[in-house]
Parts: C-alpha cells; sequence; structure tokens
C-alpha cells in the first residue's frame, strides 16, 4: 500500500464555472483553509486521480493549479498553519434539502 502525504493544493482559475468546478474536486479530496488553497492526505493512486479529475477541468493557457508536497502524513506531525489577518476557522459543510 502507498503511504499517503500531504499536499496544499491552490489554484487560480480564471472562469467562474470552472472556478466551481475545481473546488468541488478539491473538496471531495480535502479540506478547504481558504477560498483556492487545500489540504489533502494523498496516496499516489489518489493524487493521479485528483490531477487527472482537474486536468479535464482547467483551461491549461490561463488557469493553473499549484500541488505542495509536505510530507508524509504522520499523525506524530500535526499540520503546523499559520495565518496573518482573520484567524483560521474550519470550515464545514451544510446541507440544505
Amino acid at each position: 500500500m502507498s503511504r499517503r502525504r500531504r499536499y496544499l493544493v491552490c489554484y487560480d482559475i480564471s472562469d467562474p464555472k470552472r472556478l466551481r468546478q475545481t473546488a468541488k474536486v478539491c473538496e471531495s479530496f480535502g479540506s478547504r483553509i481558504q477560498c483556492s488553497v487545500f489540504e489533502s492526505s494523498l496516496d499516489a493512486t489518489m493524487l493521479a486521480r485528483l490531477k487527472m479529475e482537474l486536468n479535464k477541468i482547467i483551461n491549461h493557457a490561463c488557469d493553473q493549479v499549484i500541488f505542495v508536497d509536505m510530507g508524509t502524513d504522520d499523525e506524530s506531525t500535526p499540520l503546523n498553519i499559520e495565518f496573518i489577518g482573520l484567524p483560521y476557522l474550519k470550515r464545514t459543510r451544510i446541507t440544505i434539502i
């Protein structure tokens, strides 16, 4: 089994429709930290699947997705994120029926 690694996934998408689609895909693979920044714990297969799905959505001429490898997903080393300005509030999904 492939060991998971932590990734920051950040994007700059120029079209509102592609932006929503990109956010939806990223939400299915990780946790939102900021509007266009996600933290994900992924093995090699999951990372490849995420990249494949995003490649189908983005316009390669004007959009950008950045993957920052932050190392192994080791429970003994918690993710340390510092913020300046507004404090980090973990977002929760609200289901409206």
